[in-house]
């Protein structure tokens, strides 16, 4: 044969080769590959996350009813004090002045009665004589006589109903003045922590704010109070309820989890920017020293534990005309669609109430090559609506 014969069957060997290799990787490169994840049954909990700030539950502002000037201010903020604490001094020399008045009008007021008192008891005196030497001369004093001295008695007793009045309302006065002067020294009204101080010695308690905003001398705050206040959307509000279990976390303290559980929840929401939040308070079941009032704080508020529940992913799940279903590998490597029967969902899984058993493969992403992407449940597209399961937080325990 030849050279050039051989030189052509050996090309077309080449071709032939290089092709056969060439169709067998594309037929290989175009199935396509299925992610599974195998129904598995175990405790699935559901919970609705929401944020806020921690804040002190019992707190006291002392801000005093009197004016004059600040002195002997005598802590600190971070100070603990005691109830019946002094704090600091006002002084006020006119509210002294104000006690010695409301002394002498209460003295005044007292004398008056005690005279009245000897006025009454001299004219009883004056008319009993009367009366006894009557009875041995009558000829001594006339009727008329007799009815003035009585009319005497009368009269004395009138003045002392008029002095015991004075005098009530003048010891009223001089109480009041007395309790007015006794505020120049202010104390704690609860026992705390000193928590903001807005005012310095030498300061007028008429001036301790702006133009528009009076600020509170002093605020004391129980630290042992402490609670998480968070907003939960009006969608998930109506899962949360008292005694409820939280878990809470804070942007300051990197790594600390907390646990509480739902002590109050307010019956009135707050609307910011058209969406509604209802605060709900979360009390601390151990209170840590690193926890800070104001500080941020995320809450998972777990509202369901299901024991041996069927889940799978949520990316298993989807729905199309209205029918909930997922794709099963059996033996074949064609998937199934299997209706099912969903109950509760939070944000990686879904329980599977009936359609499947525990350990079946369902479908949780479709790989294909030909269009070089990724299909799965949170992709659209491709015929069926995808269903998007759990509003709330929370994952298998």
């Amino acid at each position: 044969m030849p050279k050039k014969y051989i030189a052509i069957v050996i090309v077309l060997l080449l071709v032939g080769t290089g092709y056969y290799w060439y169709s067998k990787n594309q037929s290989s490169n175009n199935q396509t590959q299925y992610v599974t994840a195998a129904a598995e049954k175990g405790t699935l909990t559901t919970s609705v996350s929401a944020s806020g700030n921690v804040t002190v539950d019992q707190s006291a502002t002392v801000d005093p009813t009197i004016t004059g000037t600040v002195a002997n201010l005598s802590v600190q903020v971070g100070d603990s004090v005691q109830e019946g604490q002094l704090l600091f001094n006002i002084v006020n020399n006119e509210l002294e002045v104000s006690v010695k008045k409301a002394e002498t009008a209460y003295k005044q007021a007292k004398n008056a009665l005690e005279s009245a008192e000897i006025a009454e008891d001299e004219a009883e005196a004056n008319y009993e004589a009367a009366k006894k030497k009557d009875k041995t001369d009558p000829s001594t004093y006339t009727r008329r006589q007799l009815e003035v001295l009585e009319d005497k008695i009368d009269a004395a007793d009138n003045e002392i109903i008029e002095a015991e009045k004075n005098m009530t309302a003048s010891l009223a006065s001089l109480q009041l003045e007395q309790e007015d002067a006794a505020k120049r020294e202010v104390t704690a009204p609860i026992s705390g922590t000193v928590n903001e101080i807005n005012i310095k010695n030498g300061d007028d308690l008429g001036k301790t704010g702006t133009t528009t905003t009076k600020l509170s001398p002093i605020i004391i705050g129980d630290l042992n109070t402490l609670k998480a206040r968070v907003q939960v959307n009006e969608v998930d509000i109506p899962n949360v309820s008292i005694d409820q279990k939280a878990m809470l976390k804070f942007d300051a303290i990197e790594g600390f989890t907390a646990t509480g559980k739902v002590e109050k929840i307010d019956s009135l929401g707050t609307i910011t920017q058209n969406v509604v939040t209802y605060n709900v308070t979360i009390g601390f079941d151990s209170l840590d020293a690193r926890i800070k009032p104001e500080m941020s704080v995320s809450a998972d508020i777990i509202t369901s534990i299901k024991q041996n529940a069927v889940t799978v992913p949520n990316s298993a799940v989807k729905t199309q005309s209205g029918n909930t279903y997922v794709e099963v590998l059996d033996e074949g490597i064609t998937p199934k669609q299997k209706s099912v029967e969903i109950g509760a969902t939070n944000n990686t899984e879904t329980e599977i109430l009936s359609g499947l058993k525990e350990g079946d493969k369902v479908v949780t992403q479709t790989i294909n090559s030909n269009s070089n992407a990724n299909t799965n449940s949170n992709s659209s597209g491709g015929g069926g609506g995808i269903r998007i399961p759990g509003l709330g937080g929370g994952g298998r325990n």
